[in-house]
């Protein structure tokens, strides 16, 4: 992800835990937060729980590819953590869990579109 698409700084984090709304399910949790900006950020988070560096570190790296395939609304902080059980999820799963939490937050690009008539499903 490019500088402008991370979070880095702690006080943004800290914003985004404070002030976000929180989605979870049994992989990640996300929390989500405008941030008045152009740009929409993520920060990954995994803590100790979910393994040592290298296992913490291959989580985030996989949740950032997976954040990347994802087109989301601009203007938004997005702090995803990994629970536990995160650590022994292939990524597909990460991919989905991650792409379901961000549906029900409503941040997904995908939401902008119209809708199509009623009682027409778009495929």
């Amino acid at each position: 992800m490019r500088r402008e698409q991370r979070l880095r700084r702690r006080k943004d984090f800290a914003a985004a835990y404070r002030q976000g709304q929180t989605q979870g399910n049994r992989l990640l949790v996300v929390r989500v937060r405008p941030n008045g900006g152009e740009a929409t950020r993520f920060g990954f988070v995994a803590g100790k729980v979910v393994g040592g560096a290298v296992t913490r570190n291959l989580v985030k790296r996989r949740l950032r590819a997976a954040a990347r395939t994802l087109a989301t609304k601009p203007g938004l902080d997005i702090v995803v953590g990994a629970r536990k059980v995160a650590a022994v999820a292939e990524y597909q799963a990460l991919e989905r869990a991650l792409a379901v939490l961000l549906k029900r937050a409503g941040v997904l690009a995908d939401d902008l579109q119209p809708e199509g008539p009623p009682g027409k499903e778009h495929h």
